[in-house]
């Protein structure tokens, strides 16, 4: 019998390879010092050439995973699998070694043949990080992946779902799966816009989906990039385009949508379909402790989520989320500390 756990996250798994770069690697590879882009052919050999350096470290990444591995480590063991694909290589090996190491459980599909697992070097010069993407087997995700008797096994026990909006350009199909049958269950389903382009380039898609999302997480630029992609009046304006996407349409009625969008530094945006809106400020910390915010916004993802699963009423998972951030932008990388304070 599968082991139910109580929360599904879904989305491109990378392992993620950190290491510290000098500017002679950076200009062999053209890259700037604070960037991120998608490999390309230049880049090739440079996955093979930092992991051969003394201080390399190996975080289990991607969006969804992330944020996965936050709640984890906030909840019982055993209360998160997270879904994505792979291939059979030595990336996969140290990518479960990674996620392990947190205590998140994976369900990697496995991709046959010379296609390899995704990789994102994370190349660090002082309090700058070059980010290079090579998503791989990560996209080859399908549908019949998602309804295949194993992953749907695990569907079918979770009681919350997570989904990064990346996911929106490998498999829609497979995401509305999952939406149709929490819908139909009264399960909760929630999904993060991840990036600017999703919902300005993967509106159509987004727009199918959307009627399924119970809690939609985001930040002040995606509900900018929503705002424009749908003529609203003032793109600017986070609560108004935080009450407008509360208050679209939903498949399931008994379940009333909040829309989440955090702000950096600023109040956290909570809108809920009746047209309310809560504000909740961040916990402050001088920019001397901030070491890297890369994976703070999934880490607030992750908080929300397990006091979600938990029960917990909207200020209680905001506070969570808050947390996690908090503790996340004090690490290199989005890596989580020793010890967190599950309670």
């Amino acid at each position: 019998m599968t082991h139910s756990y109580p929360l599904f996250c879904m989305g491109n798994p990378l392992l993620d390879i950190q290491v510290k770069a000098n500017e002679e690697l950076l200009a062999r590879y053209n890259l700037k010092s604070n960037d991120a882009i998608l490999a390309d052919e230049s880049h090739m050999s440079l996955y093979e050439e930092i992991i051969q350096f003394d201080d390399v470290v190996y975080v289990a990444g991607g969006a969804s995973q992330n944020t996965a591995r936050g709640a984890q480590r906030l909840l019982p063991a055993k209360s998160v699998v997270y879904v994505g694909a792979t291939a059979s290589d030595k990336f996969r090996d140290q990518l479960i070694s990674a996620a392990t190491a947190d205590g998140l459980t994976t369900e990697y599909v496995n991709i046959p043949g010379a296609i390899p697992t995704g990789t994102c070097a994370a190349l660090i010069s002082g309090h700058d990080r070059s980010l290079v993407t090579k998503l791989s087997a990560a996209e080859k995700l399908t549908a019949d992946h998602v309804r295949a008797e194993k992953t749907w096994n695990l569907v079918k026990g979770a009681k919350v779902y997570y989904v990064e909006g990346f996911f929106l350009t490998v498999t829609p199909e497979g995401i509305l799966e999952i939406a149709k049958h929490a819908a139909a269950e009264n399960k909760t389903f929630t999904m993060n816009f991840s990036a600017p382009f999703i919902p300005q380039f993967f509106t159509k898609v987004l727009d199918e989906v959307l009627p399924y999302m119970d809690v939609v997480f985001g930040n002040e630029g995606e509900a900018e990039a929503y705002a424009l992609a749908h003529n609203l009046p003032d793109p600017k304006d986070v609560k108004a385009v935080a009450t407008y996407i509360a208050k679209l349409p939903k498949v399931n009625p008994e379940r009333k949508r909040l829309v989440v969008f955090t702000q950096g530094v600023n109040n956290t945006i909570v809108a809920k379909a009746d047209g309310t809106i809560q504000e909740y400020p961040i916990i402050a910390i001088p920019e001397s402790e901030i070491v890297d915010c890369n994976g703070a916004g999934d880490a607030f993802c992750g908080g929300f989520v397990a006091k979600l699963v938990q029960g917990g009423d909207i200020a209680t998972c905001v506070a969570k989320g808050h947390y996690l951030a908090h503790e996340v932008i004090q690490q290199v990388g989005p890596t989580y500390p020793r010890t967190v304070n599950q309670e």
